[in-house]
């Protein structure tokens, strides 16, 4: 059965200098019922304005993968990484035993970036890093994996039996996904109307299943989405 959570049911945080989406429970948004989905337990669609950001802090135990989507952001860690990701880049980073970041807009317009928490599969691995290009025209029309725990060739490797896919799909495409037994699939929509075996969904809503079949995506217009499959 599909769930669906339209756009204006999110939890909306606006602190000035960032402006957020939080899909699941995070900082002072708490809601039993809305922790996680499957290995899946954070996904922040952040607007951090021009020279502001996210001082240093720590993380443990969870692989954070950010996707951003336009401007771009700055990265420090206390694994000795200082990297920028641009539009069209995923970083990956494995918080593992411990480590600290920073993430700073130094740019002169606001960065717009999804960041999303998966639990490891296997704890207590050492923290590590990771980053990767992806030009657009790879996932027009077609689901392109951007980041996997699943040995999928060409994408930011992470360490749990997941995938994070991204498609933009021209009105009228079709794709058909099949997930396994005992998956757990989330869909995000960046923009556009998308129909799932029937049920439509637009910008900025999402939609949670534990499919028993095959996914039938319809593009009812030009739009596009993020797809995660990850283990129940």
């Amino acid at each position: 059965m599909n769930k669906i959570i339209r756009a204006g049911e999110r939890y909306f945080s606006d602190h000035g200098w960032l402006k957020s989406c939080w899909l699941f429970s995070f900082a002072d948004y708490y809601d039993p019922d809305n922790v996680q989905f499957g290995a899946l337990r954070v996904f922040n669609d952040d607007i951090v304005a021009p020279q502001s950001g996210f001082p240093t802090h720590p993380h443990r135990e969870m692989e954070i993968i950010t996707l951003v989507l336009d401007g771009a952001i700055t990265h420090e860690d206390s694994m000795g990484n200082r990297t920028v990701v641009k539009a069209g880049e995923v970083q990956r980073m494995s918080a593992g035993t411990g480590v600290r970041h920073s993430e700073f807009n130094l740019e002169d317009k606001p960065v717009h970036l999804y960041q999303i928490w998966i639990v490891p599969g296997t704890p207590r691995l050492p923290p590590s890093y990771a980053q990767k290009h992806f030009a657009p025209e790879l996932w027009r029309n077609r689901l392109l994996p951007v980041a996997s725990g699943q040995g999928l060739p060409d994408t930011v490797t992470f360490h749990t039996d997941a995938t994070i896919y991204r498609s933009d799909l021209d009105a009228g495409q079709k794709i058909d996904y099949a997930a396994g037994a005992g998956r757990a699939v989330f869909i995000y929509l960046l923009h556009g109307r998308l129909s799932v075996n029937g049920e439509e969904i637009a910008r900025n809503d999402q939609l949670r299943t534990h499919p028993q079949g095959p996914l039938h995506l319809t593009a009812a217009e030009n739009m596009g989405f993020i797809l995660i499959d990850s283990p129940e």
